[in-house]
């Protein structure tokens, strides 16, 4: 066992180097990825490999091609890094090699996604009483929540959809705002309801549902099987839908309210930020990803559901050799996954080192970099298109070509790393401030970046 202890400590050092060298690494590094490749595509040896040598070989080949994702300065997607303590517990339950799939095939793991539950539910005002399911993203999150809601309004249109399926099914709506993220679609596909099911709403300046159209749609829609997605924190300006007075719009027609709040639903922890997801207690089921602005570690989402019967209902099953299923449902069954990795101590492990406090200082500090951005880009001549109300800033410089030319210019130069976006017709770079190591700093050295570059692309200098 000197030899196993010897080998987790090598990989435990490895990423701990790794993780020591991200405020200095360049952020997207230059790869050529046909030597990327080539470098893991080596011929499968016949005999065994002693594992000191797959490990060392493992960060040789992979170093070159790694994005400093969980660095103070990648801002191209709503990623944060994950924090010191769940990244150990990460690394635990990856050495423990539990299977989450109920409290029979692992006590401690349903223990602590049992535990971690309620501190959730506290900290974004979600009913004491939902129901959690701990799943990979905001995907799965969003494909539980509109499983729950098919279940629903189909049985109240008595149609058992889990025995029957949708062939014969009274029709189900989905009405849901022109900006949605594009994981909605993708569940409603993946669940049978199909993207046609979709009526769109038309969105407000910001991207927010406009809800005077919602309540015209529901009014025009008329009774029947009926599920409206709310959004909460929209992709590119982080706008959030008015979910109090949707909420009630949707419930008086008897339909059922689903809140994909994947990073902005975390505006609910912070008293700064709480008035504006205000009301959305009142929706029926929530998805949340843990891995975007909680700083867990990948695979890390949550599915909330208002009624825990209706949640297991479309989402579990059984099976004779499937010892200790049943009764309060746990686990496996409030996800798509039996083969379950424990990701419910890294939760844990997370939300102990944050506390209350911690999570709150972390949502308002990443919002006032992304102000400090907008401020910045805006007293150096550039347009910030969006009303900066959360974490995501959406920048212009000039025209969309030149625009393009600026986000491939930061990202090939290595001083951090922004994305492009198509917002309102338009080509922006989209910067997402959502890391708790960032720092003024690092958003100064930042803007000063872009500076230069957005000159030198006018210039000619870059192309």
């Amino acid at each position: 066992m000197d030899e196993l202890r010897d080998l987790f400590r090598r990989a435990a050092d490895h990423a701990a180097d790794y993780r020591r060298s991200l405020p200095d690494r360049p952020v997207g590094p230059p790869v050529d990825q046909a030597a990327l490749t080539r470098a893991f595509a080596v011929p499968l040896p016949a005999a065994p490999t002693p594992p000191e040598q797959v490990l060392a070989e493992l960060v040789a080949a992979a170093e070159p091609g790694l994005v400093a994702t969980a660095g103070p300065r990648y801002f191209g997607f709503v990623v944060g890094g994950a924090s010191p303590a769940a990244t150990a517990a990460d690394m635990l339950a990856a050495g423990w090699d539990q299977i989450a799939f109920n409290p029979v095939t692992s006590p401690a793991a349903v223990a602590a996604e049992t535990a971690a539950g309620p501190w959730l539910k506290d900290l974004l005002g979600i009913p004491a009483t939902a129901s959690v399911g701990f799943v990979t993203g905001g995907q799965a999150a969003n494909t539980a929540g509109l499983a729950a809601a098919r279940h629903r309004v189909l049985a109240d249109a008595g149609w058992d959809v889990e025995r029957r399926g949708l062939v014969g099914a009274p029709p189900v709506r989905v009405l849901a705002g022109a900006e949605r993220h594009a994981t909605v679609d993708r569940s409603l596909r993946l669940l049978g309801l199909g993207t046609d099911a979709v009526r769109e709403v038309p969105a407000g300046p910001q991207g927010a549902i406009d809800p005077d159209a919602l309540a015209a749609a529901l009014r025009e829609a008329g009774p029947g099987p009926t599920v409206v997605c709310l959004q909460a924190g929209n992709v590119n300006t982080g706008a959030c839908d008015e979910l109090r007075r949707a909420c009630d719009l949707v419930h008086r027609h008897g339909g059922w309210v689903h809140v994909d709040g994947a990073f902005g639903l975390w505006a609910a922890a912070s008293p700064a930020t709480r008035h504006l997801v205000d009301g959305l207690a009142a929706a029926d089921s929530w998805a949340c990803d843990g891995h975007k602005w909680l700083n867990l570690p990948y695979d890390t989402a949550f599915a909330f559901c208002a009624r825990p019967d209706v949640h297991a209902a479309a989402m579990s099953y059984a099976a004779a050799y499937l010892v200790g299923s049943g009764g309060v449902p746990a686990g496996a069954d409030l996800t798509a996954e039996s083969s379950r990795r424990a990701r419910g101590f890294a939760v844990w492990a997370g939300l102990r080192e944050l506390g209350r406090d911690g999570v709150a200082d972390l949502v308002e500090r990443c919002c006032a970099l992304a102000r400090r951005f907008a401020d910045g880009l805006t007293s150096a001549g550039f347009e910030v298109a969006n009303e900066v109300v959360l974490n995501q800033v959406l920048v212009g410089f000039g025209d969309d070509a030149r625009t393009d030319r600026v986000v491939a210019a930061a990202q090939a130069d290595g001083t951090c790393w922004v994305g492009g976006t198509t917002w309102r017709g338009r080509r922006l770079m989209r910067i997402s401030v959502s890391n708790a190591t960032t720092t003024e700093a690092d958003v100064d050295r930042s803007v000063a970046a872009l500076v230069r570059l957005a000159h030198d692309v006018s210039e000619g200098l870059v192309y």
